[in-house]
């Protein structure tokens, strides 16, 4: 486990996943949505933020096109206007977070309230235990 290598704990890291939500027959839109490292995604608390007719995870190539970054390097932020980034407050609950750094062999701690100032992500609840 990740973690354990770079000696933070599981609740620290800001696990990044790009999902394709889709407003309706005609409309879709993605999101970069960051849980704790030990959570899942909660796709229904993605689809009633957006009141989408459902969410879902984007395919890998699209996820890569939007961000840069290969899947599992993705991270919490977003430098593109077409990917609003999505944070559960679960999150909040660390000083530090910790989260890859757009390459699979690097890591940036960061204090959270720097993350929350600089990223200033939407709060919402998107994260299942476990």
């Amino acid at each position: 486990m990740i973690a354990k290598i770079r000696g933070n704990r599981i609740e620290q890291s800001i696990k990044s996943i790009v999902l394709q939500v889709r407003l309706n027959r005609r409309e879709n839109i993605y999101c970069l949505a960051n849980v704790p490292g030990g959570c899942r995604i909660n796709f229904k608390g993605v689809k009633n933020h957006f009141n989408a007719d459902s969410a879902a995870f984007a395919k890998p190539e699209k996820a890569q096109e939007l961000t840069g970054c290969v899947i599992g390097a993705i991270p919490p932020f977003s430098f593109s206007d077409r990917l609003s980034v999505l944070a559960d407050p679960l999150i909040k609950e660390n000083d530090e977070v910790v989260f890859n750094a757009g390459r699979l062999d690097r890591s940036i701690f960061m204090k959270l309230d720097d993350y929350i100032r600089i990223v200033k992500p939407q709060i919402v609840e998107i994260a299942a235990r476990g």
